[in-house]
């Protein structure tokens, strides 16, 4: 009895992870698709690297010297380069539900939901082209930071580290952009809510100025704010050297990626 026991087990085991593999393998073909698409038109990435540019020359260099925004010693053009990079991928990934309002009214979606592929499969990976886009706009501000010399700590650990946020934070906010467009269901309504959404959360939280001196309001609200986390931490390991709330950090930010895509992946089929 034992025996059948524990061969029951191990079948059970081994079912679990054939899905599992099956599951992983169907996200990796459908984000591979979604690569595909950039590779053909990367024009979306060069149009929006405009933005973290102007920011960083105009806004950076001017309030550098008027110093009038407390740093901690830091030069402000490198505080608040973490937050250019981190607004810029929340910027290229709040949008991505646009696509996949795109690829319904073209019928493509209905096509997809017909497919024997596990609904989170196609959340997972749709997060992982836009985790790819993240990247690149990684890439351009760091190069931008290069040529502008600014004072950045340039160890392999931190780049790659903070190319695992920035991967961490395209992922949430493209699942989040697909709870939108699930609710939203037109892309009029989509553009709408998105511009309102992206600028109070860039504004609310720490990419620009340091949450203490926010009025007390304010410090609720970023406290709260996505992007807040992932700016600690990009400045904790580009910037401070100041990692000592960095798996707090992390785990909240790995929260909420865990929750946006369940929440991405029930909504789902609405979209047909």
């Amino acid at each position: 009895m034992k025996q059948e026991g524990f061969v029951a087990q191990q079948d059970v085991s081994s079912n679990i992870f054939r899905k599992f593999l099956k599951w992983l393998n169907d996200s990796l073909a459908l984000g591979e698709m979604e690569i595909r698409r950039i590779r053909h038109d990367p024009t979306d990435i060069f149009t929006r690297a405009v933005q973290p540019i102007l920011w960083l020359l105009v806004f950076g260099e001017t309030f550098t010297k008027i110093k009038v925004i407390p740093t901690g010693g830091v030069p402000y053009i490198a505080f608040m380069t973490p937050g250019i990079l981190s607004q810029s991928v929340m910027f290229i990934a709040i949008f991505y539900g646009l696509t996949l309002i795109w690829d319904r009214d073209q019928g493509i979606v209905q096509k997809f939901l017909a497919l024997p592929v596990a609904r989170s499969a196609f959340v997972v990976g749709r997060t992982m082209g836009a985790m790819v886009r993240g990247l690149s706009q990684a890439v351009i501000v760091l190069l931008l930071a290069l040529i502008l010399r600014i004072p950045i700590r340039w160890s392999f650990v931190n780049i790659i580290g903070t190319m695992g946020v920035v991967m961490m934070c395209a992922a949430f906010f493209s699942a989040f952009s697909m709870i939108l467009a699930a609710l939203m269901r037109t892309r009029e309504r989509f553009m709408g809510i998105g511009q309102v959404l992206t600028m109070p959360l860039f504004f609310a939280s720490s990419a620009i100025y340091p949450i203490s001196i926010m009025p007390d309001w304010l410090k609720v609200v970023a406290t709260i704010n996505p992007l807040s986390y992932v700016v600690e931490i990009l400045r904790g390991l580009l910037i401070t050297s100041n990692l000592s709330n960095i798996l707090l950090d992390l785990s909240i930010l790995f929260g909420m990626i865990v929750l946006a895509i369940m929440i991405a992946t029930k909504l789902y089929p609405r979209l047909a």
